[in-house]
């Protein structure tokens, strides 16, 4: 009987390893040390020459809505960045989601814009934009936030 306890823990031990091992390791991949002090803020305003077409729509939706400047935090097509974005559509989606909900995805791109709004300028909104490129025309593919954990 003395032996079969023994046998017992030692599987025991065993399984403990390897599920603290799976998780350690998990746990490290999942450390991706990306962190909004990675990407600056740009200021785009009247004078500002647009780097790309998602810019040059960013510069007039907000010359006509009268809330120049706005500030553009552009995080390209940053995977980790995006599994970070919460939106109305996603949450923290991968490029494979992309893919199956908008067919024919050529390109991605994802911002954060910044800007003051109201009669004194007094309210500030930040807010994440997915632009998506299918069939040749950039379009919204959904709007949010980018949850930093700390």
């Amino acid at each position: 009987m003395a032996k079969l306890g023994k046998i017992i823990l030692i599987i025991l031990i065993i399984d403990i390893v390897i599920v603290g091992g799976y998780f350690g390791l998990r746990s490290l991949s999942k450390g991706e040390s990306v962190s909004p002090d990675d990407f600056e803020w740009i200021v785009i305003d009247e004078n500002y020459s647009p780097a790309n077409v998602v810019e040059q729509f960013i510069q007039e939706d907000a010359f006509r809505q009268g809330i120049l400047p706005v500030y553009l935090r552009s995080y390209d097509q940053n995977e980790s960045v995006l599994k970070k974005f919460r939106g109305s559509r996603f949450a923290g989606p991968k490029e494979a989601e992309l893919n199956m909900m908008f067919p024919g995805l050529e390109d991605w791109l994802l911002v954060e814009i910044k800007y003051k709004f109201g009669q004194l300028r007094e309210r500030e909104v930040v807010r994440a934009i997915l632009y998506v490129m299918v069939k040749g025309e950039w379009m919204v593919g959904d709007s949010g936030r980018i949850i930093w954990k700390r």
